[in-house]
């Protein structure tokens, strides 16, 4: 799948596509119903798959550390979204200055003359442009007007209720994996490259993998089982947590894994981290001893749970 940064990376093959547009965050069921008309409609026309999303997502630019917690960042969306087999992620630079587009020149500039969209497959609750004012009558009238349908996607209703990026926000954040993994239609996930951390695991005979967690608010913190994809085609087990590591004054939220039954460099691996169970929340010890102690007894019950519910 190709990923283009920025409308100006927008080239003449560009042109002619499906497209549908989004946040996309989290790749749920609900999108993969959006996405799964888009892909048919590729076949049908014979031209590319293309989803546009947005960088930052738009609450995030307008309420700042105020935004609802996001489900995945772009690396997130571009693993999910290239086990769909779409042909392009084109990613917009979502600023100030393109919130102020007009609706109608969104759908001229973009949609029309850098695009040359076929056919346009959106949610039924899409909105677009300054002050939100386009909306899926809006893209009807410019279908019709400049040649190209409009299909609205309704959403995809699951034991009556939306699936929605909300709800699986709110489940991770109770630590319900499993019913966030029922709207998601796998298990929750977390993808990032190792860099270099403080080393303070190695000090305890407890090495870990960092993964700086790079948006502004995580859906999901405290301590979990995990299990690690991205190293020698292989599925390790492991235990990880996710926050600011209160004990050892952190500052920054991030992504600590340590994995069983493996030694080596990771530094600069792209990993996968699959959220099996919750065990506990992420608490400030009054010493790095009882962290210690703390961290053993986690190893242990990650261990036994793997044990007990192995494939």
């Amino acid at each position: 799948m190709e990923l283009v940064r920025g409308i100006h990376n927008l080239k003449q093959q560009h042109k002619g596509c499906v497209l549908s547009i989004g946040n996309f965050d989290g790749i749920h069921l609900g999108h993969k119903a959006v996405l799964s008309r888009l892909l048919a409609e590729s076949k049908r026309l014979n031209v590319p798959a293309t989803v546009m999303t947005f960088e930052p997502q738009p609450e995030e630019l307008f309420l700042g550390n105020n935004a609802p917690a996001r489900l995945s960042r772009l690396r997130d969306k571009f693993v999910q979204l290239e086990k769909l087999t779409l042909d392009r992620l084109l990613c917009v630079s979502f600023t100030r200055q393109f919130a102020n587009i007009s609706a109608q020149a969104f759908i001229e500039e973009l949609l029309i003359n850098k695009l040359n969209v076929k056919y346009l497959v959106v949610g039924d609750d899409f909105h677009f442009g300054y002050q939100r004012k386009g909306d899926f009558q809006l893209l009807k009238q410019a279908g019709e007007k400049y040649g190209f349908e409009v299909i609205d996607t309704q959403s995809l209703v699951q034991q009556a209720q939306r699936i929605s990026s909300t709800r699986i926000r709110d489940a991770l954040a109770q630590g319900e994996l499993a019913e966030a993994a029922t709207m998601l239609g796998r298990k929750y996930s977390i993808a990032g490259r190792v860099s270099h951390g403080r080393k303070l695991g190695r000090t305890i005979g407890v090495p870990t993998a960092n993964l700086l967690l790079k948006r502004r608010v995580s859906p999901v913190s405290g301590v979990f089982v995990v299990s690690v994809l991205g190293i020698n085609d292989k599925t390790y087990q492991g235990v990880a947590n996710i926050g600011t590591r209160p004990t050892v004054q952190g500052e920054r939220q991030q992504l600590e894994v340590h994995i069983f039954n493996f030694e080596g460099d990771l530094y600069g691996n792209q990993l996968e981290v699959i959220l099996e169970k919750k065990l506990r929340n992420e608490v400030k010890f009054d010493s790095f001893v009882e962290l210690k102690v703390q961290i053993e007894k986690d190893i242990q019950d990650a261990k036994s749970w793997h044990e007990n519910n192995q494939l």
